[in-house]
């Protein structure tokens, strides 16, 4: 198959995401009293309501509604006042009652957006953006000067309940093909879930990563779920089709199920597209069709033909009333709002002069923005770059570190981590010591100042000593001074070597070079 580099070159990708968010923090399911517990004994949380037997009658959950219209106010959607529960005919296994409780086309919100910025190699991806002058506007995207921004269309989010779990046996990696039988479980059935919708408006599997990623903050932030996506409580259903570049007619999409994690997106769509143009080149037909991406073999394999909307046979809920959410429920729920990513990134970049980059990495996750600003209400502003560093680079580098790991109950802690970086700034150790001191904070759960000490690490910055020591080492090599002087400037890490090797390592890298430089005009 062609590079996905080599495919975009003729073929335009239109991507499109339906995101299912669990409300895993709340504390029953979604029409009746039932307990949510990931991790319980199976078949232990269920009801005559959530297995949907006769006479059983469903009660909404106030608290899922209050969460899916925060989620609506966080990503710019309208909030409709009135809606209702549809019936989905859903034949399997995982639901007892044979249907799924849903909304029809009427959501509680509807028409939002979400902005992406995107950078580094992920622009890259962006077919003809190196043809953008910044400023630029194109489609839904404005050229910016490390990439570019995108404007993502949600065309709704909608309210259902989440089936049950299949466990499949004597297969291979738990999956139904190959399998001699299979369990259910109906812990999960009726769980309160959220879908969003995208609007079509996503060309890249990054801008598809990147929308996941923002998402999953947006909804920590509000502290409606805990976004766990190896439990399940976050996935994605990612739709893609392909056109020829300059047409408008949008081609057979096909929807990869269930995706589990931000890589297994990227690289999911990624192969997809890739496939997609080799048929379509090949003269084949892209059929509507679900698909599996398998990680292992890197490939998405056919799990069976799409369902229409007909195939739901889709009917208003009779046992639920349609809903009407009044002015001051809006109201109470707009004024639970928390601070959100953009804004808190936005924050950063004001108050304590962060680059753009260094303030969007930051918040990424909570735990290293919380981390940050603990650190800024001990520390001077002037630390905030340095700061910013540690946690996006230096930590992030650092053997075994995980991805928004909880720093909250790690060895380095806000006061730690000003007092190393105050080291560094102070000239008393180097970077390169600084990364050395981070190591040793995690291994001996020790302050940056004592392991300095302990090791004899603090760097002499005094003038007249360095100066003596600069002199003696271009006084011992007259020829390599020559040799600088005519030209050969590399020689200088010679001296700068030569220097700490007489001050034992001790000698301050900046002093050094700077009293050579001068030495040496």
């Amino acid at each position: 198959m062609k590079s996905m580099e080599e495919v975009l070159q003729d073929w335009e990708a239109v991507i499109g995401l339906e995101v299912h968010c669990e409300l895993t923090r709340l504390e029953t399911k979604m029409f009746c009293s039932c307990k949510l517990e990931f991790g319980a004994e199976p078949n232990t949380h269920t009801c005559p309501v959530c297995l949907g037997l006769p006479g059983a009658l469903p009660v909404p959950n106030k608290a899922a509604i209050e969460s899916i219209v925060l989620a609506g106010f966080a990503t710019n959607c309208d909030i409709e006042k009135r809606t209702m529960f549809y019936r989905k005919g859903y034949m399997y296994p995982d639901m007892a009652k044979n249907y799924q409780t849903t909304q029809g086309p009427k959501a509680f919100c509807m028409r939002g957006y979400l902005d992406l910025s995107v950078d580094g190699r992920g622009a890259s991806e962006r077919w003809g953006i190196e043809g953008l002058a910044e400023g630029d506007e194109q489609e839904n995207i404005t050229r910016t000067a490390d990439g570019y921004r995108a404007r993502v269309g949600i065309e709704r989010i909608h309210m259902e309940e989440d089936a049950g779990k299949m466990v499949h046996l004597g297969g291979v990696e738990g999956r139904i093909e190959g399998a001699t039988h299979s369990l259910v479980d109906y812990n999960r059935a009726g769980t309160p879930l959220i879908e969003l919708v995208t609007k079509p408006d996503l060309r890249t599997p990054e801008e598809a990563r990147l929308f996941m990623q923002k998402l999953r903050q947006i909804f920590l932030a509000l502290e409606i779920s805990d976004c766990s996506m190896e439990e399940g409580s976050l996935r994605a259903d990612g739709n893609v089709s392909l056109r020829r570049r300059g047409t408008t007619q949008l081609g057979t999409k096909t929807e990869l199920k269930n995706i589990n994690s931000f890589k297994s997106l990227h690289d999911g769509l990624v192969y997809e597209i890739r496939r997609q143009a080799e048929v379509l080149e090949e003269g084949g037909i892209i059929y509507q069709e679900t698909r599996h991406w398998d990680p292992t073999s890197k490939r998405t394999i056919v799990m069976r033909v799409k369902e229409t909307a007909d195939d739901y046979r889709m009917f208003p809920d009779p046992d639920l009333a349609p809903y009407d959410l009044s002015d001051e429920f809006i109201e109470r729920v707009r004024a639970k709002l928390p601070e959100l990513p953009d804004q808190k990134e936005e924050r950063f970049r004001t108050s304590y002069g962060l680059t753009a980059y260094d303030a969007r990495h930051l918040v990424e996750h909570r735990a290293t923005a919380n981390f940050f600003e603990a650190c800024m209400h001990i520390a001077d502003a002037a630390l905030a770059k340095p700061v910013a560093n540690l946690l996006i680079n230096d930590l992030a580098a650092r053997a075994g570190f995980e991805e928004g790991s909880d720093l909250a109950n790690s060895p380095l802690t806000p006061k730690r981590a000003v007092e190393l970086v105050s080291l560094v700034a102070d000239d008393a150790i180097s970077s390169k010591q600084g990364r050395e001191v981070l190591e040793a904070v995690f291994e001996q759960d020790a302050d940056p100042a004592a392991i300095v000490e302990e090791r004899g690490m603090r760097q002499v910055s005094d003038t007249a000593a360095i100066e003596a020591v600069v002199d003696a080492v271009l006084a011992e090599n007259p020829d390599k001074v020559e040799a600088y002087r005519g030209g050969k400037t590399g020689l200088i890490g010679f001296f700068v070597g030569q220097c700490m090797k007489a001050m034992h390592g001790q000698g301050n890298p900046k002093v050094i070079n700077q009293l050579l430089a001068e030495r040496l005009k």
